[in-house]
């Protein structure tokens, strides 16, 4: 995502999510136009890092169809693809990662989905309230 925040306006594909859920709502619910928090999952430390839009709305991942692609998924094919993927380009980025640590101690996340104990889905919504709380955070 870095390479994102690196260069203006510039759109990336948000592919390789491989949950059903996930992928749910990235084909179902997500929308153009909509407003995205960026989470680092694999950093360190974990948190959001910032905010990007919606540009293109849920459509078939290609890298499920690629046998050379780590995302490769043979169940996956044109005719009826499994995995489902959106478009997204930077709108700001934090200043600092506003840390799941953080996210834990605040007040009114406390039913948001990526706070409950065993939750790592990458994709969920967000409510207008916590997303209040978390954009006041980031300053």
């Amino acid at each position: 995502m870095n390479d994102l925040w690196n260069a203006p306006k510039r759109t990336t594909s948000w592919d390789g999510v491989r949950n059903y859920q996930a992928r749910n709502m990235m084909r179902d619910q997500m929308k153009t136009g909509d407003l995205v928090f960026i989470y680092h999952s694999s950093a360190d430390p974990t948190g959001i890092a910032g905010i990007a839009e919606v540009t293109r709305a849920g459509y078939p991942d290609e890298s499920a169809f690629d046998r050379e692609d780590s995302h490769y998924d043979p169940k996956s094919i044109r005719e009826n693809p499994v995995w489902y993927k959106v478009d997204v380009r930077a709108v700001e980025r934090f200043g600092r990662i506003v840390t799941l640590e953080e996210l834990r101690g605040m007040k009114g996340l406390e039913k948001m989905v990526l706070l409950k104990k065993g939750s790592r889905l990458s994709v969920q919504p967000v409510s207008a309230a916590e997303w209040k709380i978390i954009k006041m955070a980031a300053g």
